[in-house]
């Protein structure tokens, strides 16, 4: 029985009691309901199944296997002395070595058209160490930073809960497939502006946007050219092989920036991360690419605070390194998301449900609008209340990614199996048909 103790009146800070962690979103209340009541195949097949969760475990067995060929690499490879190296203290700067590896791997997924150097490279503990790492540099409390939306909820924890700084949603529309606009960035931007407050730059997901595509050649220079025109800085968050069909549809910042003999670089940074293209989100790896050298000083001087450990740099370095297993990684997770994606799509269609076109992403977009009583953020949450407790589906609402229409649904499909895929797709033909006669 456990010890019951008087807890005094003392108060905390203010970071540790402020809202902005974003902790009451519908995004994480279906996480919860998710973990009290998990499904599983055999224990719990009435369970509930999580599609809330942009994961890509399509390919991990490509991970198993190489770790099994090369178990030197899991094992330090160099007995005592290979575990000396790594528990002693190494440059925060990370391993030279990883950060070669990462630079090349950055390089391959992106067919070669951008370059990267390693000396630029930050090594961090996952994207969400080096938003918040990059807000920290480039913002002070109280600033604003641009995000189109839809956006992953997260941000509203990664880039406001510990710097003080706002986010200013830029309000895309499902009438150009929520693509991003000069015209919805000058919104934004004076809307900031008319809160007194300082934009200090414009945070994009690319290419493998929140909304499973891909963001246009022309829109990223527009959105350069619009950075360029207000001094702010633009920061390109981007996920490749594990979120991509073809390489060659996907354009990089960096590309547009080596087109224009890298004008206007000082103020462009890109994060990456291994989370959702290796499918590793449990080993933390991120990074941060500036052009900006004092960015770049600045970042290392604070990457103590978001290490990854040597051992993991120095496992990733080996896997990174070896092109045969990256080569045939890269296209069979390619091709297996391709399957997914196309089974789910198919799926929803037949049911009678619009999804958004995509041709990257770990999730897809429903449009369940036609289910709503009135148009209202009210309705939407009721309707995924329904979906959640009914249906047993974890699946993201759009207002808890700040849509600004209701009735869109974030779905992930690269975290199950495609028989559980399949049971999901079942559940909700089963809501759709139940509906229809009320």
């Amino acid at each position: 029985m456990g010890i019951e103790i008087e807890q005094p009146c003392v108060s905390l800070s203010k970071v540790a009691v402020s809202e902005t962690h974003g902790e009451d979103s519908p995004y994480f209340a279906g996480w919860k309901a998710y973990d009290e009541n998990p499904y599983d195949e055999f224990s719990n097949p009435s369970g509930v199944i999580q599609m809330g969760l942009a994961e890509n475990q399509v390919s991990f067995d490509l991970l198993e296997q190489y770790l099994e060929k090369h178990s030197e690499v899991s094992n330090n490879g160099s007995g005592a002395s290979g575990f000396r190296e790594n528990a002693l203290f190494q440059d925060y700067h990370g391993l030279l070595s990883f950060r070669k590896a990462m630079a090349s791997f950055m390089e391959q997924i992106r067919g070669g058209r951008a370059k990267f150097n390693p000396e630029r490279i930050v090594i961090t503990a996952g994207a969400t160490a080096a938003n918040e790492l990059l807000t920290f540099i480039l913002a002070d409390p109280g600033d604003t930073l641009l995000v189109p939306t839809p956006y992953y909820p997260g941000f509203d924890r990664d880039l406001r809960w510990r710097t003080g700084v706002n986010i200013e949603p830029v309000h895309c529309e499902s009438s150009n497939n929520f693509e991003i606009t000069v015209e919805a960035l000058e919104a934004a931007y004076n809307v900031a502006e008319s809160k007194n407050k300082r934009v200090r730059g414009v945070l994009i997901t690319n290419p493998s946007n929140p909304l499973g595509a891909t963001i246009k050649r022309s829109i990223l220079g527009q959105i350069l050219d619009f950075a360029t025109r207000k001094n702010i800085h633009l920061v390109s968050d981007e996920i490749y092989s594990g979120s991509a069909f073809s390489s060659d549809e996907f354009v990089s910042i960096a590309e547009i920036l080596e087109s224009q003999n890298y004008k206007n670089s000082e103020r462009v940074h890109i994060v990456y991360s291994l989370s959702k293209d290796l499918g590793l989100p449990g080993f933390r790896v991120g990074t941060i690419y500036s052009y900006n050298d004092r960015v770049v000083t600045t970042a290392r001087r604070m990457s103590s605070f978001t290490l990854i450990s040597s051992q993991t740099q120095q496992l990733l370095a080996a896997m990174l390194s070896d092109v045969e297993f990256t080569e045939n990684y890269v296209k069979t997770n390619r091709e297996r998301l391709k399957r997914r994606y196309e089974m789910i799509i198919d799926g929803l269609r037949d049911i009678g449900i619009e999804c958004l076109d995509g041709n990257a992403g770990l999730f897809c977009w429903m449009n369940l609008s036609s289910l709503l009583k009135e148009s209202s953020k009210e309705q939407e949450l009721e309707l995924w209340k329904l979906i959640l407790s009914e249906v047993r589906l974890n699946i993201s609402p759009g207002s808890s990614c700040h849509c600004s229409e209701p009735g869109w649904f974030r779905v992930c499909f690269a975290n199950m199996s495609e028989k559980t895929l399949q049971i999901a797709l079942t559940r909700i033909q089963d809501f759709m048909e139940r509906r229809s006669k009320c």
